[in-house]
């Protein structure tokens, strides 16, 4: 039995060239299938990984209690110095409490090409021990900005995306100018942000000495419900403390549901009209074939190899289409850098990632979908009855 389905599946396949035209339909069709669905999940993907790679597990965040978020929250510089000073805190190169007091700004740049609608950025005020606190970031380009004076460091997306930020160029922001001393980069979503010094922000937008968040460093991540425990027991302050690698991860789960479920939907969308194309081309292949098929039998082929070989024949044609799918989405789609806008209504710079396990899972549904469309095309050319066909035209 297996040497009939090798004979028949290998006649097949090499019948294919005679048959290009129907056959394309069922790679182009599973092509379109595999690249929509490939690229719609890396943009998912990519988005959920700058956020998440944000994070780190002994670092934490504070905010006022209830706020969710850095944008919504604030607090006085005495509490911020109250924080400063809790338990599980680890010391930084200088002796003192690794922490900072953050301030976050929204503010408006135009992307590259476009000179009418602008798009919200985050400008970040931040202390020294900021930089400490996030050892993977790194200057790139320029110098960082001096404390008291009007300059900002921005992130490499910012700087790919965004008209104007390069090096040595003045941004006007809320009514002042700021002069770009230098691009980071970390990797993660702080590319998406304006760095400036916190105390400079702090006076240019009239925000006294308060701050948005308090970020610190954590002697463990177990250091983390010590710290917690203690502020929340401190009835001068109602704060709530985060880790920060589960406060990037929450911001991501709202936008990885809604692009899942468009992908799930257009791919079923698509997939419906795989199906009936490889049911259309299977079809025309066994009608086209019938005279061969019933010789086959005639001679002693049986009737399972006949139906082996036509399913293997449209999984085949699928897979085809399937790995030019995947190949089209990482071709044009693997690291390709978008801006959207985060959970604080501001731009963040993210890309593309076309992984392994996305192309595999394109790949699959790629073959399940051939093999339903040769189902009822091969039980057609297995039941055929063999005297009927013979005397087909």
């Amino acid at each position: 039995m297996i040497n009939q389905i090798l004979a028949i599946t290998g006649l097949n396949l090499r019948s294919i060239p005679q048959r290009w035209g129907p056959s394309l339909v069922i790679i182009i069709g599973l092509a379109g299938v595999v690249a929509v669905f490939t690229a719609l999940l890396a943009m998912a993907q990519g988005f959920q990984a700058t956020l998440k790679d944000a994070g780190r597990t002994d670092n934490a965040l504070v905010l006022r209690g209830g706020s969710g978020a850095e944008l919504n929250s604030g607090f006085g510089g005495d509490t911020a110095r109250l924080i400063k000073l809790g338990p599980g805190i680890r010391k930084g190169s200088d002796g003192q409490p690794l922490a900072s007091g953050e301030l976050i700004v929204i503010t408006e740049l135009m992307k590259k090409g476009e000179t009418v609608n602008g798009a919200n950025v985050t400008m970040r005020g931040v202390e020294p021990a900021s930089f400490e606190l996030r050892p993977q970031l790194k200057i790139i380009e320029g110098r960082r900005f001096e404390p008291g004076l009007r300059e900002i460091i921005v992130g490499a997306g910012v700087a790919r995306l965004f008209a104007g930020a390069e090096v040595g160029q003045t941004l006007r922001m809320r009514g002042s100018d700021w002069k770009v001393v230098g691009i980071f980069e970390a990797g993660d979503a702080n590319d998406s942000e304006l760095w400036t010094d916190a105390g400079t922000a702090q006076s240019a937008f009239n925000r006294g000495d308060g701050f948005s968040a308090v970020r610190v460093g954590l002697e463990s991540p177990a250091a983390l419900d010590t710290l917690k425990t203690a502020l929340l027991a401190d009835p001068r302050m109602q704060v709530e403390v985060l880790q920060e690698q589960a406060y990037y991860s929450a911001q991501t789960g709202q936008f990885r549901t809604m692009v899942s479920v468009l992908a799930g939907v257009v791919t079923l969308i698509m997939a419906l009209g795989a199906i009936f194309a490889a049911l259309n081309t299977m079809y025309a292949a066994v009608a086209t074939r019938t005279r061969e098929i019933a010789t086959l039998r005639a001679i002693g082929f049986g009737a399972l190899p006949v139906l082996v070989s036509v399913m293997i024949e449209a999984m085949v044609l699928a897979f085809v289409g399937g790995v030019i799918g995947a190949f089209i989405a990482w071709a044009m789609f693997d690291n390709l850098s978008v801006s959207t806008l985060g959970q604080s209504f501001t731009q963040v710079v993210f890309a593309f990632k076309v992984s392994f396990g996305l192309v595999l899972t394109g790949l699959v549904i790629a073959v399940v979908i051939g093999f339903i469309g040769g189902l009822l095309p091969a039980i057609r050319a297995a039941r055929m009855q063999v005297t009927t066909a013979l005397r087909t035209q």
